[in-house]
């Protein structure tokens, strides 16, 4: 039986022996900005603004917004159909487009605002205003998160104006018979405008 004096040495011989020898891990590196947009699974629209980034390519970088058409005028590309799409496939088009002028273009593409992701509301309502949308949003609740109808306002002549192959739409909608059950509630989209008008009687 080795010594009393001995233990606390022999403990830490022991200790040493199982201890784990692998270097730590490095910390995460936090992705910048531009890779986190390349992440992003929002789909771009009419109106938003994009940023494009070219690694050493400072004259085919900057900011483009969206044409209703759903397109941006790029350098050297032309116009560049977008719309639908997110920043990492619109990265992967422009790329694929410079591919043809430039040797292994490394392009980002951060989306600075998203406006088509959002719709308008205004007229007759108690608050007036933009509001975000994901996907579809009925008529009732885009009137509601507008504070509702003023007294003023001619509820079945509600107009919602809306871009159909690049085309301006305007559909009458009968907000106050839908509220009643008398018609069929009427979703919205991104990017549409809604207007109450004002009666007359």
């Amino acid at each position: 039986m080795p010594s009393p004096r001995l233990l606390p040495g022999l403990l830490a011989l022991l200790v040493a022996c199982h201890a784990d020898t692998r270097p730590p891990a490095p910390p995460p590196t936090p992705a910048s900005s531009a890779e986190r947009a390349k992440t992003s699974s929002g789909s771009l629209g009419p109106g938003d603004v994009v940023e494009v980034r070219v690694f050493q390519e400072p004259e085919h970088s900057g900011t483009w917004r969206v044409s209703p058409e759903g397109t941006i005028d790029y350098p050297l590309c032309g116009k560049v159909p977008l719309s639908g799409r997110t920043a990492s496939s619109a990265a992967d088009v422009l790329g694929e487009c410079l591919s043809r002028y430039l040797r292994r273009p490394q392009v980002s593409v951060l989306v600075r605002e998203y406006n088509s992701q959002k719709i308008f509301v205004f007229g007759e309502v108690q608050k007036p205003g933009t509001f975000p949308v994901d996907g579809e949003m009925s008529i009732i609740q885009a009137i509601t998160l507008a504070g509702g109808f003023t007294k003023l306002a001619a509820k079945n002549n509600t107009l919602v104006t809306r871009v159909v192959d690049g085309q301006e739409r305007k559909i009458r909608v009968p907000v106050e018979d839908i509220g009643v059950g008398r018609e069929r509630n009427f979703l919205l989209q991104a990017g549409d405008i809604v207007f109450v008008p004002e009666s007359f009687f």
